[in-house]
């Protein structure tokens, strides 16, 4: 469980540097293709990818890694600029509740793919999630820009997060293999953003670098103890899907009121309890 709580620690770090970063001259983009530089440096020297025992010319052409690092790669990226986009046309609740409602694609997909049996208890667990969902996301329904980009923009944010949750776990099912994996990943969506980037003719910024460096080590940390958290309830991980969903939405709601003096309504306060609940029952 030590695992999940970090990830969790870490998933709600970057939520703070994103909303810390407007008070500074720091791009989003900049920052994200920054932040692969020193994942990519961390899961080399922190985890030491073995690209020989895996036989590197093989598992580029035939090994099914090729498929998970290559859409890896592609959404890791794509998902913080569909999410901005999200945000322009839908407005952050509705954003963070199609990213979070992502748990039911990998809770079928813990069924269907990964074989896990329901127990009745985390039936009824995955049902008083959805409930804590509804509340922790609840608010009154606001005018909303354009229903085409928002509604296309949302739902692209809902298959990326649920898609990616789903390949991290396939990731810790490769035991010992999983860092040249990860490192592959990073590498690609490292070379996409920059070539984006590029494209775009950035003019770079100094915060940007320094905002990046701090996003990197948050979000690799994120990702190496989520996976570390399935590999330790391999043959359950509707646990890590629901608890890792929930407790970001349940601890960043209350640094949200504290630290950034947002207001948490009744419905909101009633989600966090459920959330709880649903995490124990998850586990029994």
């Amino acid at each position: 469980m030590h695992f999940l709580i970090l990830a969790i620690l870490c998933s709600v770090s970057v939520s703070i540097l994103f909303k810390m970063i407007k008070r500074y001259n720091v791009a989003t983009d900049q920052m994200v293709a920054f932040g692969y530089i020193i994942a990519l440096l961390l899961s080399y020297f922190l985890l030491s990818p073995d690209f020989k025992g895996l036989g590197f010319t093989e598992y580029v052409v035939e090994s099914e890694s090729k498929s998970i690092f290559l859409t890896l790669g592609v959404l890791l990226p794509v998902g913080f600029l569909v999410m901005s986009k999200a945000v322009e046309h839908g407005g952050i609740v509705r954003t963070d509740a199609a990213q979070r409602l992502a748990l039911f694609l990998q809770i079928v997909a813990a069924v269907v793919i990964f074989g896990e049996t329901l127990t009745d208890m985390k039936i009824v667990g995955v049902i008083v999630a959805f409930f804590a969902l509804f509340g922790l996301l609840f608010k009154p329904a606001g005018a909303m820009g354009n229903a085409t980009k928002a509604a296309l923009a949302l739902g692209g944010v809902w298959l990326i997060w649920g898609t990616t949750g789903i390949l991290f776990k396939k990731i810790a099912l490769q035991g010992g293999a999983f860092p040249a994996t990860l490192f592959i990943s990073f590498a690609c969506a490292m070379v996409i953003m920059f070539a984006y980037l590029l494209i775009k003719r950035t003019q770079w910024t100094g915060p940007s670098l320094l905002a990046g460096m701090l996003l990197g080590a948050l979000n690799f940390g994120n990702i190496l103890f989520y996976i570390y958290a399935h590999q330790f309830y391999k043959e359950n991980p509707t646990i890590v899907f629901a608890t890792m969903d929930l407790g970001v939405i349940c601890l960043g709601a209350v640094v949200g009121a504290f630290a950034f003096k947002e207001k948490i309504s009744k419905m909101n306060m009633a989600g966090i309890l459920l959330g709880i609940v649903a995490i124990l029952l998850l586990r029994l």
